[in-house]
């Protein structure tokens, strides 16, 4: 396992290797504006059942797509008004929007399930990192049931097995970030994490609580 210091290397170093190991298949733990994440080409299922296996993760729970602008994002929401309408108010941020799968994802990435978590991270090393990866499947980088890593020296031993480790420090938030399903008619809270619910509401409206 490779670990670049992203304080003392070069960044096109950094996304450069992060490019060749995604491109062959590999697993990258990389930081976003919330935790660190765990991701790979979403096209590779072999890649995508290592995620699984390197976390223990249970093969019901899905994983996101990580994306590097907001107009990428689009592209995978369709004509999903709010989807659309939270995207463009948040984005990039710490927010993950839950919508119908689309026919060309993967049903691997999702679990076999009907949607699907897409973000856009505020962070710009992040987001650099995609931009030469391209998007990834991705979930936070930790044993599953374990806390999320959100950078330092002491947790880099619990980290899950990759090919790749790009450190940046502590992450800027530090709490993963807050997921809303907008799947359906009626938006629905998932999770409440670094974007606080009442913000999301003043945009789109009331959410349900799961």
């Amino acid at each position: 396992m490779l670990t670049l210091d992203a304080r003392t290397e070069p960044l096109e170093r950094i996304t450069e290797a992060a490019r060749r190991v995604i491109s062959a298949g590999g697993l990258v733990i990389f930081p976003t504006d919330t935790v660190y994440g765990i991701g790979c080409d979403p096209t590779r299922e072999t890649a995508i059942a290592r995620i699984y296996a390197a976390k223990g993760r249970p093969a019901h729970k899905p994983l996101s797509l990580h994306l590097a602008t907001v107009a990428e994002l689009l592209e995978y929401t369709d004509e999903n008004v709010k989807a659309n309408e939270a995207a463009k108010a948040f984005l990039p941020g710490p927010l993950t929007i839950i919508v119908r799968r689309p026919a060309f994802v993967s049903p691997r990435v999702t679990a076999g399930g009907g949607t699907l978590g897409l973000r856009v991270p505020d962070h710009t090393l992040c987001r650099a990192i995609l931009e030469a990866t391209g998007p990834l499947a991705a979930t936070s980088a930790n044993i599953s049931g374990e806390p999320a890593y959100t950078g330092s020296a002491v947790g880099q031993g619990g980290l899950p097995d990759a090919d790749l480790v790009v450190e940046a420090g502590p992450t800027p938030r530090g709490v993963a970030s807050t997921v809303i399903d907008l799947s359906e008619d009626e938006p629905v809270l998932v999770r409440e994490g670094s974007l606080p619910r009442a913000e999301v509401e003043a945009v789109i409206g009331p959410l349900r609580t799961k």
